[in-house]
């Protein structure tokens, strides 16, 4: 499966050399001191842990940016299961640009397999394919085009990338325009002004009840923020199949699975999977 078939691979590089000028300053000290500069070696990927292995295409990116004569072999491939102190890959180029790219390739791979084992461990959790589960932006600066590439490789889908993809009216919005009704109305004088998906979120039924009323033609999909499960089931009741409806709030691998036998959820989405997730352990190991 290609999980970067979309991918901005132009975005991708500019973040790269950003962070290879933000790591290397003047130059590397140490490997310039002590290491010669023709001498070339091999080193192995190790992973310490299971894992899901996401980023090994950006891993191979930036020792492509460093020197295009490294090379960079995987012995797996995107979004396959990793074993703990498996062998994963294989790099073969000049000792001191191996080692200017270690660090920055290291951390971005461990990143994104992080968010590829929560958002797999999620998706197997909830067990149920006609509910997609989405990230959120609540991610690391700078790093979103990388991590939510890992929520696809972990088996996830994508919310908005950015603010102008669509138009998610948050609980602020609704406070800052008085309310949801006053909302409603400048939603309906906006007509055709709006030309993308308009997603809005809602606290309890009665706001639910408001939308539901008022939105048809206007809004696309809901936002339940933080229901009882037993008020998703009525929220399904009264959409009535004219919205697209997201669960979202305090999803974890402690609750996810109580929403899974509810039909007519599209979405479930989670902070979590980028916001608070553990990078996997993955080490280069120079064996020669």
């Amino acid at each position: 499966m290609n999980f970067y078939k979309d991918f901005d691979f132009k975005k991708a590089d500019i973040l790269i050399e950003s962070a290879i000028e933000e790591d290397k300053g003047k130059g590397d000290i140490t490997s310039e001191l002590l290491i010669p500069r023709v001498k070339n070696s091999i080193a192995e990927v190790l992973v310490k842990e299971p894992c899901i292995l996401a980023g090994a295409e950006i891993f191979r990116r930036v020792f492509h940016i460093i020197d295009k004569k490294i090379r960079v072999t995987f012995f797996v491939k995107e979004g396959e299961k990793i074993l703990k102190k498996q062998v994963i890959g294989e790099i073969t180029g000049n000792t001191r640009k191996i080692l200017l790219g270690e660090r920055l390739a290291l951390n971005i791979i461990q990143r994104m397999s992080g968010v590829a084992t929560a958002t797999s461990e999620l998706t197997r959790k909830l067990s149920n394919d006609n509910i997609r589960l989405i990230d959120t932006r609540k991610t690391t600066p700078n790093m979103r085009l990388f991590e939510k590439a890992a929520v696809l490789i972990g088996g996830g889908a994508n919310h908005r990338m950015r603010l102008d993809d669509m138009m998610l009216i948050k609980d602020n919005h609704i406070e800052a325009n008085g309310g949801i009704i006053n909302t409603m109305e400048k939603l309906k004088k906006l007509g055709n002004k709006i030309n993308v998906p308009v997603e809005i979120e809602v606290k309890d039924l009665e706001e639910l009840g408001i939308v539901a009323e008022s939105g048809k033609g206007i809004v696309d999909r809901v936002m339940l923020d933080n229901f009882p499960v037993e008020d998703v089931k009525r929220a399904v009741e009264i959409c009535d199949g004219n919205f697209e409806i997201e669960v979202s709030g305090g999803i974890s691998l402690d609750n996810i699975s109580r929403y899974k036998k509810i039909k007519g959820v599209d979405f479930i989405s989670s902070g979590a999977l980028t916001h608070s997730v553990k990078s996997i352990d993955i080490s280069l190991e120079f064996i020669t």
